[in-house]
């Protein structure tokens, strides 16, 4: 993390001060409760909180110095403060100073669906080579970015930044924030339609990913979306995909219990496998592979990477109850292109009994809410579903959707999680396998954990 002088850091922020302490600032943190020794506190300003009044506290766990806005009334004269015009300015701009003082090379990577397991994907191939920082948790927004960059190591070789978004104009501060050596859109879906509207308007936002990179840079991105493929981009570019039109697709794809096995048309004769379910995983998957072969990364290091990869948690995450029952864990988000993504998936397993289906709301779609679920009961056509289980008031439109494929008594409606646990519970035997899948407030990881404490 960083290491600076009190001073070197009020030149950092181009900020100013009465002190001159010779203090060595170790590490910086937003929340006056999480405060390491040595800390530098930066005081955030919001709708419905003012941290300056957290600068005590701060200093009292163990910060050496704060920032503080200069239209702030009282700040502390016998501390170490530096006077910025805006904290939060002043906290991108340290970020941006000190990787432009380490240098690492820089993936960006952005997308509606995927971007975390591509991040972690993208992590676990290019460690294998290089000293590699990425970015934890969900700290991928305009202040979760800037603290990524400022808990990088010194000796930091590659930096991988997931980089979100809810409206226009954010994936581009992050970019020129960042100053990506190679940029990654993982696809275009219909997440924060509630916010942009469109699909076209989610796409321009995620292409904002291009606007701070490096004049030598490459974008790599889904080349089956028409949306991404037909923007004229003054760059280099690299494409990923099922199609063959696309620099980089696979040419055999196959599930396993523990996974996905699978060729592509690059390194011919190599299987690649990784410990992730889904076809879509391969494709985050393919655009890791992209983004190691630009930076130099063998073959033989994109295997091992791949497979050894750890991801963030329930985030289609096998496990085994007690009794057996194999169930799947998704239950971090959702959208209608993962959730379909997902019942794919559960079409292509292999050697289960009953496949059973646990689907809830889908928050934050907009106006075509309800139809968005009326298509994904539709995707389990075919899908060999033996029964669907929906939670929540969005979740009747997805049972509303299947019924043309299901009778009446494989689908099970409901508003009650409990009622729903208690259902679940009776139809399942262990060799079963069950999906489970929501947007993150519907909490169906609840679910999970009921049916593994059995």
């Amino acid at each position: 993390m960083i290491k600076r002088t009190f001073l070197d850091i009020v030149n950092m922020v181009n900020g100013t001060t009465n002190h001159h302490l010779n203090v060595e600032v170790v590490g910086v943190s937003t929340d006056s409760r999480n405060i390491m020794e040595g800390n530098l506190f930066v005081p955030l300003v919001g709708d419905n909180f003012n941290g300056h009044q957290f600068v005590e506290n701060a200093f009292e766990n163990g910060a050496v110095a704060t920032l503080w806005a200069k239209n702030e009334a009282g700040a502390p004269t016998d501390k170490a403060v530096i006077y910025v015009e805006d904290t939060l300015v002043a906290l991108q701009t340290l970020a941006k100073q000190y990787l432009k003082e380490v240098n690492p090379k820089v993936v960006g990577i952005t997308g509606s669906n995927g971007k975390t397991t591509t991040k972690d994907l993208v992590g676990a191939v290019l460690s294998t080579t290089y000293v590699v920082h990425k970015t934890k948790g969900n700290f991928n927004n305009h202040i979760g970015l800037p603290l990524t960059i400022l808990s990088m190591p010194e000796h930091t070789e590659v930096a991988v930044l997931e980089m979100g978004m809810s409206g226009q104009g954010e994936i581009e501060l992050l970019s020129k924030l960042a100053k990506p050596d190679v940029s990654v859109i993982t696809n275009i879906g219909e997440s924060h339609l509630m916010d942009l509207g469109s699909r076209e308007a989610i796409a321009e936002a995620k292409l904002e990913i291009v606007k701070g990179l490096k004049k030598d840079g490459i974008l790599i991105y889904y080349g089956d979306e028409p949306l991404l493929r037909n923007n004229t981009l003054s760059i280099q570019t690299k494409t990923f995909g099922e199609s063959k039109h696309n620099d980089l697709y696979p040419i055999s794809i196959l599930h396993k219990e523990n996974g996905a096995e699978f060729t592509c048309n690059v390194f011919e004769g190599q299987t690649f496998f990784i410990p992730i379910l889904g076809r879509h995983n391969v494709l985050n998957a393919l655009a890791s592979i992209s983004v190691a072969e630009v930076l130099g990364i063998d073959e033989e290091n994109i295997k091992k990477g791949l497979k050894n990869v750890e991801l963030s948690n329930m985030r289609l995450e096998m496990v085994k109850t007690k009794k057996g029952l194999s169930v799947i864990n998704d239950a971090y988000n959702a959208s209608p292109t993962s959730m379909k993504a997902a019942i794919q998936l559960v079409r292509d397993m292999k050697g289960f009994g009953q496949k059973i289906l646990v689907l809830g709301d889908m928050l934050e779609l907009g106006e075509k809410e309800v139809e968005f679920h009326q298509e994904v009961g539709e995707a389990i056509e075919d899908s060999g579903v033996a029964h669907l289980f929906t939670f929540g008031t969005l979740g009747k439109e997805i049972a509303n959707g299947a019924k043309p494929f299901l009778e009446d008594e494989r689908i099970h409606v409901f508003t009650n999680k409990e009622a729903l646990i208690a259902e679940l519970k009776k139809i399942t035997s262990p060799n079963d396998v069950v999906l489970v899948k929501a947007s993150r407030g519907m909490k169906l990881e609840e679910v999970v954990h009921a049916l593994c404490e059995d």
